[in-house]
Parts: structure tokens; sequence; C-alpha cells
């Protein structure tokens, strides 16, 4: 491990000083493709750094101790060689999760699909629900949230929203919300008071680009209609609205947000094209494919990742047993402590694997 540390220590260095000639700050691509690359590196070289200083101290005590002190100082030596030693571990430990491979996915923007599962209108209220908690989310952390297509109701649900979000990172925030989302409360149109229980499924779609999935227009069939409201009626009196299939695959792809033709038909490209990634992945690691599956699911309720309790004010996740009861703050999309309780998880996962 320190043999690589070091080796990434003396890349971030050459980039550092790469970053300051006038010749890379007068080439902007160039320039923006080396502080990314220092910037990736600098949360490793800081730990390094810290664990090289902790070493140092470890040894300087070590020495002092093996000089004669008197008692008082002998018991301050050797209390802070057991706090130091345990900065060390705890420092190891996070080398150890920084160095693990990164998923190459986790720079990518997201196609998120949510859908109301069982449960009636009560589903589609909580489809909502979820389509406010990330749009918050996304917001807090200044990410672009941009609708691809929506099928809401009259009580302000949804039926569908399919969203893209932009900016830094996002795939790796949202990737383990995927599944079915359950939720219990007593719906305002429950006169007796009882409490119901309905899901909603949601999707994390890494954004495909032209590199990563090749369209044959050959591939596709492509159909154009009016946009229509709620209860049917038209909302627009051109045909802009677009409906793609792709003919091999059977995967059908309708957008009718934007007023333009053309918008309507990019962004059906951009979902198609996520989902078409989606199912290259599923095939390409059918254990990924496997998990995938048991974490989106049908809708159904009794297949669930997260329950959000109306009555305890609780949300917990059923992945990795924690609880919260901040209900009313998780829904204004303060995710941070879940978000990184699930990223922790997993990486603990892929140490014990890497073992």
């Amino acid at each position: 491990m320190f043999e690589k540390l070091k080796e990434i220590e003396t890349r971030y260095e050459e980039l550092e000083r790469e970053m300051a000639e006038p010749g890379v700050i007068a080439d902007q691509l160039r320039y923006k493709k080396v502080t990314k690359a220092h910037s990736d590196l600098e949360d490793i070289v800081a730990h390094y750094r810290e664990l090289k200083k902790v070493m140092g101290e470890i040894q300087a005590t070590g020495e002092m101790l093996r000089d004669k002190l008197d008692s008082e100082l002998r018991e301050l030596a050797e209390a802070e060689l057991a706090s130091l030693e345990e900065d060390k571990s705890s420092l190891e430990e996070k080398l150890k999760v920084l160095l693990l491979p990164s998923d190459h996915l986790d720079e990518k923007n997201v196609i998120m699909e949510i859908r109301a599962g069982t449960g009636g209108d009560e589903a589609a209220l909580f489809a909502g629900d979820l389509f406010r908690m990330y749009s918050r989310y996304a917001e807090r952390n200044g990410w672009q949230i941009e609708s691809m297509s929506s099928n809401p109701t009259e009580l302000g649900g949804f039926k569908e929203a399919i969203v893209m979000i932009s900016g830094d990172r996002v795939y790796s925030r949202l990737k383990y919300e995927s599944g079915v989302h359950r939720v219990q409360r007593v719906p305002e149109t429950e006169a007796s008071g009882r409490i119901h229980t309905s899901a909603a499924t949601v999707a994390v779609l890494p954004e495909a680009e032209d590199v990563d999935i090749e369209i044959d227009p050959n591939d596709l069939r492509v159909d154009v209609f009016r946009s229509s409201g709620h209860g049917g009626q038209s909302v627009n009196t051109t045909d802009s609205a677009v409906r793609i299939t792709h003919i091999p695959t059977g995967m059908v792809v309708t957008c009718q947000d934007e007023k333009s033709q053309h918008k309507n038909k990019d962004k059906a490209l951009k979902v198609l094209r996520a989902r078409l990634l989606d199912q290259l992945m599923e095939e390409q690691e059918a254990g990924i494919a496997e998990t995938r599956k048991t974490q989106v699911g049908s809708g159904d309720r009794s297949e669930r990742i997260r329950t959000y309790n109306f009555p305890q004010s609780r949300v917990t996740d059923h992945r990795i047993g924690l609880t919260t009861h901040r209900l009313t703050e998780f829904l204004d999309g303060d995710l941070d402590e879940m978000i990184e309780a699930l990223i922790v998880s997993a990486q603990s996962e892929r140490l014990k694997k890497a073992e």
C-alpha cells in the first residue's frame, strides 16, 4: 500500500507543477484535465501526508519512552502513543477505502425514473413527494434538474416522472436510491383515519453518451402525436409529443413535456440511451443485475428498500438497518446522513471482497 501511496503523491506533485506552467494555463482544455486529475488525488494525498506525520510522532514518542522518564511523563507519553496508534489505524482504514478502484460511472449525470406502484392515488401522491425530495436534494448540491417526461395526476401526484439530474458526481451519490420506497400514512381522502401502505419505485440510471451506446437510426420507430393533459384532453394544437420504439428490444419511451417536437425527441433519445446502457450493464454484470432486480422489483409493497412512516415520523432503510426520526427534513431533501451511510456500507462490502 505504501509504495502505491508514494507513487500517487509523486504524481500529485507533478500535476501541481504542471498546473503552474504558462503553456498549460493557456490551453483551457488541458488545464481543466490537469486540475481534475489533481483534484481526484487530493483526498488520498492529504490522508497519506497525515499518516506520515502520525507515524513520525509515533516514532518520536517511542524513542522518548526508551529514555528514563519520571512516572508522570511516562504516563503522558504512553497515553499519547495509544492515541497516535488509534489515529494511525483509522487513517490506514480510510486510505484502504480511498485506494479502492472507483466506479467509472460515478462521475456521470443520471436519469431518474420515479413511478407510482401499488396504492392508487396515494401511491401517485407519494411518487410526487419523492420527486420533490430528490429535486430539493439536487438544489442543496447545486445540481441541475430537468424534466424529461411526466404523467401528473389531478391530485398533484405523478403516475410517472422522469428527470435528468446533472452536476458533480451525481451518480456516485444517488446510485443507491434505486428500489421500492414504501410509505405508511393516513391519506387526506381517508375519513376513518386508517393508515394505508403504498409504494413507488425509483430507478437511477447513469446518463449514456453517444460513446457509451450507439443507436442505429434504422432500429427506431418514431411516432408523433398531440400532447394530452389530465383526463386525456389535448394541451397542444401541434403534433409535438414523441414516442420512440427501439425495435430490437421493444423499449418504448414517450416525451411530451416540451412544445417542440425536436426537444421531445432529444429527451426521449437520452432516456432510451440510458435504459439501453442499463440493460447492457445488467447483461455484463449478472451478479449486479440480480441485485438491482431485487431492489427495483415490480413496485409491490412487499419488496422494499426503505419505509417512510408518517405517524412515527420515521424513515428506515432496510438494507443497512438505519432509522432516522427526521421524516420532515428527509422529505425536504436532507438525505446526506442516509446516503453517506449507504456509501460506507457499500465500501465495507468491497473491502471485504478485496481482502
